[in-house]
């Protein structure tokens, strides 16, 4: 059989077959392999230069770091997160891809020295003196993964970047005409002359029949329907729930209070008025004088005519007078006494004490309580964390709400409310902790399945100060519904001469402004109404304004002259007509349209640098390797 195959294999047409096998292996391998290598080699191509996967890797970790410092404690990155990170670290790089080409081509260079300057003058490598602090280098280096040679390079590519575009930007100018229209349009001033119809001022309706608060109540169904309300069991873990597990010792009362003893103690205060001479003799002499019974303004001229000064200290500390042997005589001397020369760095000084604030030190008692509050939210912040992970382990384990274990800072409770979080009674749940919790733990409770137990902890970030965290279970749900007429009957009564009221008030406000549309001006057009003309204040576009309803404020505006309006405000209507219309004028106001124009000014400059750094990346056509660039977004 093999000799009959290897007999076979000598033969033309055999040897042409495995040929073309070959070939075909050959050329379907190597392309497989091309395509394997050419594919995972490059993350991206800009502007002819291939960013390969270490760089992207090096620049992609870097920002995940800077991303990872941002987050608050013990919150994990999600995908979502990884993906922005990856894709601004891309276009980082396609952006410095695209710089560095046109400064090649434009052969801008930075020298060393301005290297080294540009290095040292960066705030955050300065000491404690405020010069620059090698140390301070070495440890930015290390904590972002930066060799010095890299981050040198990274610098100079900076220097030379803003060289460039400060020169693009430079010959940024706002145009005249775009500068007049801005400052006009921010700066014009109008009053009003207008007259306010409240809704409690329109006169009592007829008594509402039954069928027309039937017809009110099917035409406003919304308006009495009962929400969806949920009965929600609830674990809290927030600041105040934890201090009421800790304790203050009367030892770390006392090491706080001299610790900061400084804040609890007031100094003196003294009123002075000084005299200031260089020759002993003539201070004795206007010592003396003073002493005699002469007013401060004679001791003041007299003093300017002898070559010294005459100074006033007011409510000053002893710290807070410039010289330490004046300041200790002047809080030595009785009040309302004119002192004997001082001797001091300045000359010879003559003093009065005009008035004296004796200091006061808090004792620990009377701050005892204060400091108390502020160990035990310090405390609390501190152990939140760790208690927030012993509770999340203890949740994890299946344990329900009713088997948490006390002496971990956290407070159960319950209670039904709806989505607005107001109890069935209408008043708001009495949710404990802050703002941002309360909002947290009420979305959850309408998002959560009816029964689900709870699997862990959801953490809440305040604005201010540490987080808050909380786990709940929905009990029950009690679906919408409408509520019976005759249950609502009362409040449709109110609703419905509510809308009686505005009706009137609104017609009577309709029929001034046809009066005035009439030919009347608005104070004869007030009169026959019986209402009374006010006149508002002058006021711009966009500051607040007191004293005029906002409605008005926004369409005051847009009027002719003497054209009038209508607005509805919560109390009623207001009827107005524009009255002063004050048109700006650079020449009286020339800070103010100067900083419309800088304003415009750096605006332009911006767009300028934005535009030409869109245009070099779009020069450098940027392409993206998806797959391996995928590779490192998925990866974790």
């Amino acid at each position: 059989m093999l000799t009959a195959f290897r007999r076979y294999l000598e033969t033309w047409p055999v040897r042409v077959f495995f040929g073309i096998m070959v070939v075909s292996f050959v050329i379907w391998g190597v392309g497989d392999v091309v395509r394997q290598i050419g594919f995972q080699t490059w993350v991206a191509k800009a502007g002819g230069e291939t960013i390969g996967p270490q760089r992207f890797q090096d620049q992609f970790q870097r920002a995940m770091a800077q991303a990872q410092r941002r987050l608050p404690q013990g919150q994990d990155v999600t995908p979502a997160l990884r993906r922005q990170v990856a894709n601004q670290a891309l276009q980082q790089l396609f952006g410095q891809v695209a710089m560095d080409n046109e400064l090649a081509r434009l052969r801008i260079v930075v020298p060393d020295p301005a290297l080294r300057q540009a290095v040292v003058s960066m705030p955050a490598f300065r000491g404690a003196n405020g010069q620059f602090d090698r140390a301070a280098l070495d440890s930015a280096l290390r904590n972002n993964n930066i060799s010095e040679p890299e981050f040198l390079g990274m610098v100079r590519s900076q220097v030379a970047a803003q060289q460039l575009i400060s020169a693009v930007s430079a010959g940024a100018a706002a145009p005249a005409l775009l500068s007049r229209r801005i400052f006009d349009f921010e700066y014009e001033k109008r009053s009003a002359q207008m007259v306010e119809l409240p809704l409690a001022a329109a006169s009592a309706p007829p008594t509402p029949t039954g069928a027309q608060l039937h017809r009110w109540y099917d035409n406003h169904p919304w308006l009495y329907a009962i929400p969806e309300y949920r009965r929600v069991k609830a674990v809290l873990l927030t600041p105040e729930t934890l201090e009421k597990t800790l304790t203050v010792t009367d030892q770390e009362l006392q090491a706080y209070y001299d610790s900061n003893r400084a804040q609890y103690v007031v100094a003196g205060k003294r009123s002075l008025q000084v005299l200031v001479l260089h020759d002993e003799a003539q201070a004795k002499a206007l010592a003396a004088k003073w002493q005699a019974g002469a007013d401060w303004a004679a001791i003041q001229q007299a003093t300017k005519e002898a070559g010294g000064s005459a100074i006033e200290l007011d409510d000053t500390t002893e710290t807070g007078v410039p010289d330490p042997d004046l300041a200790k005589a002047a809080f030595a001397a009785p009040t309302d006494s004119v002192s004997q020369p001082v001797k001091t760095a300045l000359g010879w000084d003559v003093l009065k004490v005009i008035k004296a604030t004796p200091g006061s030190e808090a004792t620990l008692d009377q701050v005892k309580e204060a400091i108390r509050a502020h160990i035990l939210a310090d405390k609390a912040a501190s152990q939140i964390y760790d208690s927030a992970n012993k509770l999340d382990d203890v949740l994890g384990t299946g344990a329900g709400l009713d088997k948490i274990p006390t002496g971990l800072g956290a407070a159960g409770l319950q209670g039904t409310l709806d989505a607005s979080g107001n109890t069935p009674a209408g008043t708001p749940a009495p949710l404990p902790g802050s703002p941002e919790l309360r909002k947290a733990l009420i979305e959850a409770a309408f998002k959560t399945p009816e029964g689900q137990p709870p699997a862990q902890l959801t953490e809440v970030t305040a604005e201010n100060g540490p987080s808050s965290y909380f786990a709940l279970t929905v009990e029950s749900i009690t679906p919408p519904s409408e509520r019976p007429f005759d249950e609502a009957k009362q409040a449709v009564a109110s609703d419905w001469t509510e809308a009686a009221r505005e009706r009137e008030a609104e017609q009577s406000a309709a029929a001034v402004i046809a009066a005035i549309k009439g030919g009347q001006s608005l104070a004869d057009a007030a009169t026959v109404a019986g209402l009374t003309v006010r006149d508002s204040p002058l006021v711009t576009r966009t500051a607040e304004a007191s004293d005029m309803p906002p409605a008005l404020q926004r369409v005051l505006f847009s009027l002719e002259p003497k054209e009038p309006t209508m607005v509805q405000t919560a109390d009623g209507f207001v009827v107005a007509v524009p009255d002063k219309i004050i048109q700006p004028d650079p020449k009286d106001d020339k800070t103010a349209y100067d900083d419309v124009t800088g304003s415009l000014t750096r605006s332009i400059a911006t767009d300028l640098a934005v535009t030409f750094d869109q245009a070099l990346r779009a020069r450098a056509h940027p392409r993206i390797n998806q797959t391996v660039f995928e590779g490192f977004v998925n990866s974790q």
